[in-house]
């Protein structure tokens, strides 16, 4: 398989739906590197898709600009941008083999028969799929049928794949194993490729860079490890990671944060940050369920009413609540699951020093 070479460039690009008047997509900026694996992720109706159909050219651009390479393709109809969309539902047409299938968008171009024959084969090849090439679509699996659409776009030799929620119809473990043959076959074809997904966890193991997106609105695009251990703000540190990150607002002190007489210590910087933008007297702080340890009381923890244990066999998820201001405020642990407390326990928690998250109460910015 050749490889085409090929950047992705959003500018200030806009989708405004008719009669709204909130943005779906609101002054996009994103460069997608040649060859570059980008997954755009966020929750529903956070314009995740709507990005990638301005890109495909099925979503007007009401503002900014598209580029494909240097090429403006703003205003381009789909087919003339040189691209293959890959979507949840496949598409497939159920009267054709899969081979007519993955054949029909280069027969279409009047490509010679030899060279559509060996398109088909060497992507069959790559997909496992070369025993079900005289089959139809409805005789295959779920996981079957989404590799043909995969080889549909293969075949087509297009300079970027674009890939909306392509592993939704698919059950769980087939999702993680179809996960990693798409990672897989996107670092030996090398073809720029932009992955929408509503799953954290699918845009982490995949993405080269991930853009997390909210409201229309780019929050932070990094590598997943970035995206983990530097949140740009509250919303990334909540949505990325699973069990998500403890966040919560409470008083600020002279020393930091305080957790119901727990002080986490801040950075002198970091109690200038917090109190500015008017959020005085409060700070809202972050720590993962594994940057956390159950002590002993001597050790200065906060009370925490353990409500739930989740026991993974080498691990364990304790859920417990604590009293903070009258308020009861949910926790999670990661503790050893051989040792882990029972429902009902009252334990200890201390996060571990510089493992926590600082953003500003008021802005949900880091701090």
């Amino acid at each position: 398989m050749h490889c085409v070479m090929a950047t992705v460039t959003y500018r200030d690009a806009s989708r405004i739906y008719p009669g709204s008047t909130k943005p779906a997509v609101d002054s996009l900026n994103l460069e997608i590197g040649d060859g570059e694996f980008l997954v755009l992720v966020g929750p529903s109706g956070c314009g995740k898709s709507t990005s990638l159909r301005m890109l495909a050219g099925l979503e007007d651009v009401d503002t900014g600009a598209i580029y494909i390479d240097d090429r403006d393709v703003t205003n381009l109809p789909p087919k003339s941008r040189d691209i293959a969309m890959v979507f949840q539902n496949y598409a497939l047409y159920p009267h054709m083999t899969v081979y007519e299938n993955m054949a029909f968008a280069l027969k279409l171009r009047k490509t010679p028969k030899h060279e559509i024959d060996s398109s088909v084969k060497s992507a069959a090849k790559l997909l496992q799929l070369e025993e079900y090439l005289n089959r139809k679509p409805k005789a295959l699996s779920g996981g079957q049928r989404q590799r043909v659409a995969m080889g549909r776009a293969i075949v087509r030799k297009p300079q970027v794949f674009l890939m909306d929620e392509p592993l939704s119809n698919l059950d769980a473990k087939l999702r993680v194993q179809t996960r990693s043959q798409i990672a897989t076959l996107q670092a030996q074809l090398g073809t720029t490729t932009v992955y929408v997904t509503h799953d954290q966890v699918e845009a982490m193991t995949m993405g080269h860079r991930v853009a997390v997106l909210l409201d229309g609105v780019l929050q932070q695009v990094d590598t997943p490890r970035v995206l983990y251990d530097q949140p740009a703000n509250v919303f990334v540190a909540g949505f990325i990671g699973s069990p998500a990150m403890n966040i919560k607002t409470v008083q600020l002190t002279d020393k930091g944060a305080n957790f119901a007489g727990m002080i986490l210590p801040l950075e002198p910087e970091q109690l200038d940050h917090a109190r500015a933008d008017g959020a005085d007297s409060t700070v809202t702080v972050g720590f993962r369920p594994e940057d956390t340890d159950l002590v002993s009381e001597s050790e200065g923890g906060m009370p925490v009413l353990v409500d739930l244990v989740e026991e993974l066999g080498s691990d364990a998820y304790v859920y417990g609540h604590a009293d903070i201001g009258g308020t009861a405020e949910r926790f999670v642990v990661r503790t050893d699951g051989r040792r882990s407390p029972r429902m009902g326990d009252t334990v200890y928690m201390k996060p571990r020093v510089g493992h926590h998250h600082a953003f500003n109460a008021k802005t949900g910015v880091r701090i």
